[in-house]
């Protein structure tokens, strides 16, 4: 059986959506103690490249309270990917005794790709979120990075010779990441059950700026601030 949608369109199969106010487990302490995350909620953690922000990313799945994990790789490298490929396969999952990787989704996109398949990446993760939730599941969805998909809104949108913002990033930046990250949270399904989509994307600023434009536009859309912090071994 085969299902079609716009990606770019939310789906709206249900009855309510209520401001999150359930707490959900990340299975990494320092956030579950200091930065708790709510079901339905979304965080972003911002950080300069090598500061240790794809750890979260492969830390937070083996043990988080969610039913369903999607992990978007846009514009990653390949060899983060590939090491994603190769070690979840071999991880054991706490909740059912099986394999991780049979309740995670990969949607990857390398560096190397177009731009336009760098667009789309996340859109389709956050799709097939939404698919899954409305069967009464917890998702989880991970992105990284946020900056490379706000890189490929600018490169289209320098192609298409539109009217530039700051940075040469799109005028609408903050309204895309503000619909894009309103798609997530905790809804009423027909029948009564539940579904949730737990956001959490990367932010990767060039030289670890936090004013620039994705940064700022992050900060007013989502609902919590996860602190990167370089280790000493990066």
């Amino acid at each position: 059986m085969i299902q079609k949608w716009p990606v770019k369109i939310p789906i709206k199969c249900y009855t309510e959506k209520p401001r999150p106010f359930r707490l959900m487990e990340t299975g990494v302490r320092t956030i579950d103690t200091l930065n708790p995350m709510v079901e339905g909620g979304t965080g972003f953690i911002p950080g300069p490249f090598g500061a240790g922000k794809p750890c979260f990313n492969t830390q937070s799945p083996k043990n988080a309270d969610a039913d369903l994990i999607i992990m978007a790789a846009c514009g990653e490298r390949a060899n983060e990917v590939v090491e994603i490929f190769v070690e979840f396969p071999e991880l054991d999952d706490p909740r059912t005794g099986r394999k991780l990787m049979e309740r995670t989704i990969i949607i990857c996109n390398t560096s190397n790709m177009p731009v336009a398949a760098r667009e789309a990446s996340v859109y389709t993760a956050m799709t097939i979120a939404e698919y899954y939730r409305n069967m009464g599941l917890k998702v989880l969805l991970l992105a990284d990075s946020t900056s490379r998909w706000a890189q490929a809104l600018r490169e289209m949108s320098n192609r298409m010779e539109e009217l530039p913002g700051p940075d040469a990033f799109p005028m609408d930046l903050p309204a895309i990441v503000s619909s894009f990250y309103s798609r997530a949270g905790f809804v009423y399904l027909k029948g009564g059950a539940t579904g949730s989509i737990t956001f959490i994307g990367t932010v990767s600023p060039a030289g670890g700026n936090l004013k620039e434009p994705v940064t700022e536009s992050t900060k007013k859309s989502s609902s919590l601030f996860l602190c990167s912090i370089s280790s000493p071994g990066r």
